[in-house]
């Protein structure tokens, strides 16, 4: 997996601490990820600060995923940030669909441990 090209998706309108915090805590993890050699996209770290600068709607989930479709695309796999509230995300929930989909792995990432389950939830 750490040749891969890994898209990390985490929370983000209904993070519980706001979406800077969710940009914040997905870019620490992305960092330790990117640290030990994976090669990580993620799409709150890369795209928050477009939305924030650009004033682009940063919850529009169908623009948003639109968006995002080429790199979903383009990554083997999908690793889901288990941060507080990543169950009732719904674009957390429409990339996992996505993935599953386009028959590539879902794995599932514990913030506290960075440890990486295969597709058990």
């Amino acid at each position: 997996m750490k040749g891969d090209l890994i898209y990390l998706v985490s929370p983000y309108a209904k993070y519980p601490h706001g979406k800077e915090k969710a940009f914040e805590d997905i870019c620490v993890i992305a960092a330790e990820l990117i640290s030990v050699g994976y090669k990580i996209y993620s799409p709150i770290a890369h795209t928050h600060p477009i939305a924030l600068h650009g004033k682009l709607d940063a919850i529009n989930h169908e623009f948003w995923l639109k968006f995002d479709e080429t790199m979903m695309g383009v990554c083997d796999s999908v690793v889901v940030a288990k941060m507080e509230s990543w169950e009732i995300s719904y674009g957390v929930g429409e990339e996992i669909k996505i993935f599953t989909k386009a028959g590539k792995p879902v794995y599932y990432l514990d913030p506290i441990s960075m440890k990486i389950e295969g597709k058990a939830k």
